[in-house]
């Protein structure tokens, strides 16, 4: 192996300028059974010499740092505790503590001397390829006090496995146990503190902020963490500025300068995150006070306990001061052991005989100027003052200046180390020192648990203490800054808890402070991400139609979540849509039905009329009572079907009104046709066309089969592509209750259908416009006929056109004109015969009417053959075989017969005679 010799170097804490030998090198020391080192930096920085060349010499310290003196003693406080103890069970502990002077070359000094064999005069640190058995002079490590320190030293203590027990390292990097194996810690990593300041920067509505910090790995570790935390909760840091690491940096003041400067000319940044040592924060808040800054300053767990700092004079100006700080416990006997530090000897603590002198040095000076003074002795003051000042003590100082949380957690460090000693020396004899390795504490350690204020506590597999933050306010009470505790912060649920509602008001106090790159974008509003890189300076922009937004500071509108909801531009909420349909309470709806029910009436009227009427000529030449009812009642049926267009659209009623209609007309148009027929059967004379409508004229098989087809055109419709109720969305703030028609196709088919009956209904009522006037349905049947396709024509583009509720009252209007058409065309001139001229509804006036309509047609043709249906009552008249009239020849020949009767032959007579033939023929017919 090989041995290095840890070399003596010069201390500047000590009073003497130079040391003999290893042990001067030790702030303070107690031997014991089981030694523990520690590291803190007592002081804040180390002298750099200012000649040329550099020697590798470790130069003084200055900046004696009150905090990190009284962890020293803290830590001293527990051992001593625990020695007093049964915990050990007769097992002593012994410390040495050293001074690493907040540098990393002084630390690792120290850690060489932890890792020296035991025992061994020269403190030689062995070379060895396995440390399984090596002894070194220390079992465990308590510190160090800043995250860079301690990565260093980590890494050296990694080659034996000790122990590193860290009170006040928070750097997240520290959790790698791949880098730092034996390193462990009380407090909780930067990770929690960077999300527990994230959160309380994003409830007080805070986005736009500016970061400060050193410019080390502590604080570049602690920026990279916030910024992760920043960035995932939409926070934008403005400006990041870093101080250089050490005082005595020649750059120091021009950055502070430069910081303060950006702080100012950032008017939109009211909050400031600053993770520096207390050092640095003292210098750079005396420069903030100097240019009359006021901002929210938020503080990292190493300075926002700090008393030195809460005391600087007039530090109220700076504004609002709200940190996290690590959980205290009960310190009581901690308090207790500094107010009878005085009676403690010193030999073997130069911390202590340093705070002595430099006590009496300043003991004259008011607080905070004895503070400064303590900080900024020179170590030729301290030798003048050493022989001509009497020693002074003020233990009311130290009190003043302990930070709960530190302490607390140095304890705790302290606890941990002696419980897994504990653990060792179950078995074992450990008065010995080679009783048991460091590597074998180290497995230990991982398993202790220790009992903090009734609670279990333990190292997860990080090597971290789940411990909670107290978030920190300062607060000025009665003239003075007080360091009071607004709220807890529980690290693992992620929120925070109030004690009482007072506290919570100075949360939410915080909240007024307005910290934001652009302003609020309020509900009913959207961000508009602008030229600029960061993402929390945006414009605010409405949102859009059938869009929302009900929170402050959306990155995007919600979209309504269904077409039955919308929302105006810059709407907070969706509103649900207006349901439109042609209800019963409508005007025009009521209208209609109005309409519907004088047709239905109408109706009813015309039935009782011709009930009454039943045997006149006019109802006999109507074709009877049987097919007028059926006609009446289809009319009935085509006004009813009216009212399944009003209202709430159903399944039932979008099935029933097409079918119904339908199949209603289908019928009434049917046996008009048969009427059509029948007329034009009677009166017609051209051979031919006799034989073709007596083939036709088939009244129940042809208004069946006419029916029939409709029939059957409505139940494939039904069965395959069935009307149902739609919601048209059309209208942008409405939803439409209609009924789809389910294929356009079968209802083009279902009317088309009806459209053709009627054209041929037309063309045989056309052709017998010119019969008997009184008795002719036929001219009436035409007209009622063009009445139905005018408005069936005018219907199909105005459907077409038209959408919105009235939609359905386009049908029923169209429907109404066509059945009233038809109904009036072929029943009201009826009715005026039978009511107002009931002279001509006789049967000798019906003959008269038909004689002198014969006559006038046998002066240009002769009678073929006259036929009369007794059933019916009704005249059928057919002329076959042209015959001569009288003055073309006196012997033609003419013809009567009577059906199911033989022919009846007859000399063509003269002009005279003929109508007296025709007369007495009618007649007896």
């Amino acid at each position: 192996f090989v041995t290095f010799l840890i070399p003596c170097f010069v201390i500047g804490t000590d009073i003497a300028l130079s040391c003999q030998s290893a042990e001067d090198f030790v702030g303070a020391s107690s031997p014991g059974d089981i030694v523990i080192g520690g590291l803190f930096a007592v002081h804040s920085e180390m002298l750099h010499p200012e000649e040329d060349p550099i020697k590798p010499v470790i130069q003084n310290c200055a900046g004696f740092e009150i905090q990190v003196f009284l962890q020293t003693l803290a830590m001293i406080h527990a051992i001593e505790t625990i020695n007093n103890s049964t915990l050990l069970s007769g097992v002593t502990l012994g410390y040495e503590i050293y001074d690493t002077c907040a540098e990393v070359t002084k630390a690792m000094a120290s850690a060489l001397r932890f890792l020296s064999k035991f025992n061994s005069s020269e403190d030689a640190v062995e070379f060895k390829c396995n440390y399984s058995d090596y002894i070194p002079r220390v079992k465990a490590v308590t510190g160090a006090s800043y995250s860079e320190v301690s990565m260093a030293v980590s890494r050296l203590l990694a080659l034996q496995l000790i122990p590193q027990v860290s009170p006040a390292s928070s750097a997240e990097i520290l959790s790698d146990k791949i880098r730092f194996p034996s390193f462990f810690r009380t407090i909780p990593s930067d990770f929690h503190q960077t999300r527990a300041m994230t959160r309380l920067i994003c409830e007080s509505g805070w986005n736009w902020i500016g970061v400060i910090a050193t410019d080390d790995d502590n604080g570049r570790f602690a920026l990279e963490s916030f910024g992760v935390q920043a960035m995932a909760n939409n926070v934008c840091i403005a400006f990041k500025e870093m101080l250089p690491a050490y005082l005595s940096d020649s750059t120091f003041h021009t950055k502070v300068d430069q910081a303060i400067e950006k702080i100012v000319k950032e008017t939109r940044v009211n909050v400031i995150v600053v993770f520096m040592r207390q050092f640095h924060v003292l210098k750079l808040f005396k420069k903030a006070i100097e240019r009359n800054v006021n901002k929210i300053w938020i503080a990292s767990d190493n300075w926002s306990a700090a008393v030195k700092i809460s005391t600087i004079p007039n530090i109220r100006q700076l504004g609002t001061v709200v940190g996290f700080g690590f959980k205290s416990g009960d310190i009581s006997s901690f308090q207790k052991f500094l107010r009878n530090l005085h009676e403690r000897p010193t030999e073997n603590n130069k911390f202590l005989r340093e705070y002595i002198m430099l006590s009496s040095v300043c003991a004259h000076l008011e607080y905070h100027d004895f503070q400064t003074c303590i900080a900024n002795q020179s170590q030729d003051d301290l030798l003048e003052n050493d022989k001509s000042k009497a020693q002074i003590w003020r233990d009311d100082f130290l009190n003043a200046n302990v930070e709960p949380g530190f302490i607390h957690s140095t304890i705790l460090a302290v606890y941990a180390i002696a419980h897994a000693i504990k653990g060792q020396c179950k078995d074992r004899d450990c008065k010995d020192p080679s009783a048991f390795t460091p590597w074998e504490l180290l497995e230990e350690l991982k398993k202790v648990i220790v009992i903090d204020d009734g609670k279990e506590v333990k190292f997860d597999s990080k090597g971290d203490m789940s411990t909670t933050y107290d978030v920190l306010l300062w607060k000025e009470i009665d003239g003075h800054m007080e360091i009071t505790t607004m709220a807890e912060y529980d690290a693992e649920k992620g929120g925070f808890i109030f004690e009482d509602e007072e506290k919570k008001k100075d949360f939410l106090a915080l909240k007024k402070v307005q910290s934001t790159c652009s302003p609020h974008c309020r509900p009913g509003q959207m961000k508009k991400v602008t030229e600029s890189p960061h993402t929390c300076c945006y414009e605010c922009v409405y949102c859009p139609e059938n869009h929302y937004s009900n929170q402050t500071d959306m990155d995007y509108c919600y979209r309504c979540n269904n077409k039955t909801y919308w929302a105006p531009i810059n709407s907070t909420t969706c509103y649900r849509k207006t349901i439109y349909f042609l209800a019963w309470t409508d005007w025009f709806a009521v209208f209609l039905l109005l309409l519907s029910a004088f047709g239905v009436l109408l109706v009813l009227s015309i039935c009782v009329i011709f009930t009454k009427n039943l045997d006149t000529p006019v109802v006999k030449a109507s074709g009877g009572l049987t097919v007028c009812y059926i006609i009446l009642f289809s009319h009935f049926l085509i006004f009813l079907s009216t009212v399944f267009f009003i209202d709430v659209p159903t399944e039932f009623k979008c099935k029933t009104r097409q079918a119904l209609f339908g199949i209603s007309f289908t019928l009434c148009i049917s046996c008009i046709l048969i009427k059509s027929l029948k007329i034009l059967l009677a009166f017609s004379f051209d051979p031919k066309l006799q034989n073709f409508l007596k083939c036709m004229y088939k009244p129940i098989p042809t208004v069946a089969t006419c029916t029939g087809i409709q029939v059957i055109i409505c139940t494939f419709w039904l069965i395959f592509r069935t009307p149902f109720v739609n919601q048209n969305f059309s209208i942008p703030r409405a939803i439409i209750l209609e009924c789809n028609e389910g294929s356009i196709v079968a209802f083009g088919f279902m009317l088309g259908y009806i459209a053709a009956l009627a054209f041929i209904c037309f063309i045989f009522a056309f052709k017998g416009r010119k019969l008997p006037e009184n008795y002719n349905e036929a001219k009436f049947i035409t007209f009622g006929m063009l009445i139905y396709f005018i408005a069936w024509i005018v219907f199909i583009p105005v459907y077409a056109t038209t959408f919105g509720k009235y939609l359905p009252a386009v049908e029923i209007i169209v429907v109404l004109i066509s059945n009233y058409g038809i109904l009036c065309c072929t029943f009201l001139p009826k009715c005026y015969i039978i009511i107002y001229k009931q002279e001509t509804n006789t049967k000798s006036a019906f003959l008269k009417m038909v004689y002198t309509y014969s006559s006038k047609s046998a002066g240009s043709v002769a009678v073929s053959q006259v036929s009369l249906d007794s059933k019916s009552s009704s005249l059928r008249a057919t002329i076959t075989d042209s015959c001569k009239t009288e003055n073309d020849s006196v012997n033609g020949n003419c013809h009567f017969q009577v059906p199911g009767q033989p022919l009846i032959k007859c000399k063509v007579p003269p002009k005279s005679a003929t109508r007296t033939m025709v007369r007495k023929r009618v007649s007896s017919i």
